[in-house]
């Protein structure tokens, strides 16, 4: 048995924008291929508030303050649940089922907790995995998407900490949004919060964030059509992920270190003839070129055996026309590189290879390649809790989330859609190109990650560590 939490809930509530005209949002492709997926869990580390957030009571209360100014707004549809609707044919049998989000107003849940005897330090510890009580201070553990038609879409839980730092866990259906959606919402909400604190006469200033769209991306430019999923029932679809022990380590990785890893990569394409894949280089692909090599080196894959990266792409502007920044929902695709022999991943030149071979698969991306993927899922679609590799983003603005009481100083997620091998970027602390990767390994790979010379050599040469903040 594990041991009890230390953290418990003092108080729940239901934020619920006022009442409007009930609208149906229908759920696109991308959306709905994700209802087996969990929750997307992110949240947000600072010190000690100070006054008049000197509570976590006060700030959980601000907080849902501006939630409902939000949910009030352009957000409405986030205080939405999903509702599914059954399609028959002309004898009347059922031939499959849609979802859509029904915007009625039913809320979204703000909790309010403590957690007994927990520092700041014990949730970012330096030189040590995540701890387990990082997935206490989230909410809506374990549901997945499709729990979306009871549970909220969105949650936040507020976290007092015993130093008086406060942690804010929020968690999101990720079949309502993805990342850029999310951290998006999360800004918006962060400046609204801030335009709260302004002294009561005083004009409020405008926020910067653009209005969500909300309107579903349809293949043909039209208004999107429900996606209909050959089922009688929804629910024979659905499939839970099984947990299985993980550990999760944090890499952080400085703006100098990210720079020697595409350095080193273009030198090796150079130096193999592959001028056209080292001019091409991003210190992205440097980055998970090291991360792809050392994981399957942790796993003791036969020397004969295949491997392939695979990592999330943003389709909004790799689409013709593109889809605005400000697109709310789901618009990604799990890119993948072509299969390679471990042997070749490993050899002596493999960083190089591998930085070109990711390079080549974000290229690949393309409208008519995202199209001809939309269209194959649509003649035969298929829900997965698979998700990718790679996920997250370095160009997420997470540190920028000041919502009136002030940065906050780290950056971690919960135990959703996590697994053996799946790692996420987020900004380093200290900007700059700065990247922190946090990676979850099964325990016997992680022992093996934490020994790799290549990594170890990565990290000790460009101050980069294994830290957790």
């Amino acid at each position: 048995m594990p041991p009890p939490s230390p953290v418990r809930v003092v108080s729940s509530r239901t934020v619920k924008p006022p009442a409007r005209p009930r609208e149906r949002i229908p759920l696109a492709t991308w959306d709905v291929s994700m209802i087996n997926a969990n929750y997307i869990q992110k949240g947000l580390l600072f010190p000690a508030p100070p006054p008049p957030f000197s509570t976590g009571a006060a700030v959980t209360s601000h907080l849902a303050d501006a939630l409902a100014v939000a949910l009030g707004g352009d957000y409405y549809p986030v205080a939405g649940r999903f509702v599914t609707d059954r399609h028959r044919d002309d004898s009347g049998a059922v031939v499959g089922c849609s979802v859509s989000i029904d915007c009625d107003g039913q809320g979204v849940e703000v909790i309010h907790a403590v957690a007994d005897g927990v520092a700041a330090a014990d949730v970012v510890p330096p030189d040590a995995d995540v701890p387990s009580v990082v997935e206490d201070l989230f909410t809506l553990n374990d549901a997945i998407n499709y729990d979306g038609h009871e549970l909220p879409l969105f949650a936040a839980q507020v976290t007092e900490l015993a130093d008086g730092g406060v942690f804010v866990g929020f968690v999101c259906n990720h079949a309502l949004a993805d990342g850029t959606a999310f951290w998006n919402f999360l800004k918006a909400l962060a400046e609204i919060s801030r335009a709260r604190l302004a002294p009561p006469g005083d004009p409020q200033l405008p926020t910067s964030s653009p209005r969500p769209m909300f309107e579903r991306w349809s293949p043909d430019g039209g208004t999107a059509a429900p996606v209909v999923l050959p089922c009688k029932d929804l629910p024979e679809l659905i499939e839970r992920p099984a947990r299985v022990p993980l550990r999760g380590r944090v890499l952080h990785f400085t703006a100098e270190s990210m720079a020697a890893l595409k350095e080193q990569a273009r030198e090796e394409l150079l130096a193999a003839g592959d001028a056209a894949g080292a001019a091409a280089l991003t210190r992205y692909q440097g980055l998970t070129s090291l991360i792809w090599r050392c994981i399957t080196r942790a796993r003791r894959l036969a020397p004969d055996d295949e491997t392939a990266f695979r990592g999330a792409a943003n389709n909004r502007g790799r689409l013709r026309p593109a889809l605005p920044a400000e697109y709310f929902g789901n618009s990604l695709y799990a890119v993948s590189t072509e299969p390679v022999r471990v042997s070749e991943l490993l050899a002596r030149g493999g960083h190089g290879r591998g930085a070109a071979a990711v390079g080549r698969a974000v290229a690949a991306n393309t409208d008519a390649s995202i199209r001809a993927r939309v269209a194959a899922w649509t003649a035969e679609p298929v829900v997965t809790m698979r998700l990718t590799m790679m996920g997250g983003s370095p160009w997420f603005d997470a540190y920028g989330c000041d919502f009136g009481w002030g940065k906050p100083t780290a950056v971690r997620s919960g135990r959703a859609n996590k697994n053996d091998g799946r790692t996420v970027l987020y900004p380093g602390r200290e900007g700059g190109g700065s990247v922190d990767a946090e990676v979850s390994l099964s325990p016997e790979h992680m022992a093996a990650l934490e020994l790799d010379d290549e990594l170890r050599a990565a990290v000790s040469s460009s101050r980069a560590n294994f830290v957790s903040l």
